[in-house]
């Protein structure tokens, strides 16, 4: 597993380990979570409003928005990749939760739960990944720079694109959209760590250069988005424990749904690669980027939108436990699979 931190290799296994100690924290310490619930602003509670900074700023470190001047010279993976994400994933993901919130798990989830699971799978199919991309593009031997213009390019997509999709999926759901808290919470989760980033690399570059940037100050970084990601389970999880211990068996039917989607928007983008024959070190990230969620903006919005302790920040959380294993089983395939590109 060269090229993945010890920290995101084992994902899986810390957000496990957060949902036990959430949940017990909550269970046997009540006061914790009541006193944190007081600390909010406009539906935004303030100690998870930090933290999902912490977890976004150095992400947004990585992104050179210049890169984005090449995207036409080889346009056709970055045309897969935008109209996966923004043209067939949000509604797919939609479809497929509904179906499974409302009709196969009809039965076992009440209605009231079921329209926020559907919320917080809408939320993580109108997110594509950024950061862990990167990442998934590195196992497969992926073209780093054309990675880096995807990235770039779904960032500012998400900008314009995310509120209007998720707003439109919602209302179709039958979920009321406060606007001007998904507003806000795009804002305060993209927008200013965004601009934060792109400040701190012109100064930093200009003071130290390049090379020092990218190979020892983006490195310091490394390890808050994950500790961030960490401590806001946690306490998600606090807020989350009667639920949880009331329905255990909604974590696995939230996870069906999700892993499906991920597993289906991946081949339709990897297909899609392939029929166009493009080579594999571009059709590789281009299957990666979609498959993947950026679950630090999903979780962050229903955090703002529903609540810590809502069944749509509940979903997004169970995005997160079934990120990696999943992704990491789409990279072996990927892999296996190379000698059917062109080289």
């Amino acid at each position: 597993m060269k090229g993945i931190g010890f920290f995101e290799k084992y994902l899986s296994v810390w957000v496990a380990l957060c949902i036990a100690a959430g949940i017990a924290i909550g269970y046997f310490i009540p006061a914790f979570p009541a006193t944190l619930g007081r600390w909010e602003y406009a539906n935004v509670s303030i100690p998870i409003a930090v933290l999902i900074w912490l977890m976004i700023y150095p992400m947004m470190l990585k992104v050179d928005f210049r890169s984005v001047m090449n995207v036409g010279r080889r346009p056709k993976g970055i045309f897969i990749t935008c109209v996966t994400n923004w043209l067939i994933k949000p509604f797919t993901m939609f479809g497929i939760a509904w179906l499974f919130f409302f009709v196969i798990f009809k039965h076992l989830i009440p209605v009231d739960l079921a329209d926020q699971y559907l919320a917080g799978a809408v939320l993580l199919g109108a997110a594509p990944c950024t950061a862990m991309v990167f990442v998934w593009s590195y196992l497969t031997r992926g073209d780093a720079a054309y990675t880096l213009v995807q990235v770039a390019v779904n960032d500012l997509i998400i900008l314009v694109a995310f509120v209007p999709i998720v707003g439109f999926l919602l209302g179709i759901g039958g979920v009321a959209i406060p606007w001007a808290t998904l507003i806000l919470s795009v804002v305060l989760f993209v927008v200013i760590p965004l601009a934060a980033a792109i400040v701190t690399r012109v100064i930093v570059v200009k003071r130290r250069g390049i090379d020092y940037f990218n190979n020892v100050f983006v490195g310091k970084f490394g390890p808050f988005t994950t500790v961030g990601l960490l401590l806001t389970l946690i306490i998600l999880f606090a807020f989350q424990g009667d639920t949880i211990l009331a329905n255990p068996l909604h974590i696995l039917l939230i996870a069906v749904p999700l892993v499906l989607q991920t597993v289906i928007i991946f081949f339709v983008a990897y297909g899609w690669a392939r029929a166009w024959r493009l080579p594999h070190a571009i059709a590789a990230p281009a299957g990666m980027i979609g498959a993947s969620n950026f679950f630090e903006l999903a979780v962050a919005v229903a955090i703002s939108i529903f609540g810590l302790s809502s069944g749509a920040a509940l979903a997004t959380v169970v995005g997160v436990l079934v990120e990696v294993p999943v992704m990491l089983t789409l990279v072996h395939i990927a892999n296996s699979t190379r000698h059917h590109f062109p080289q």
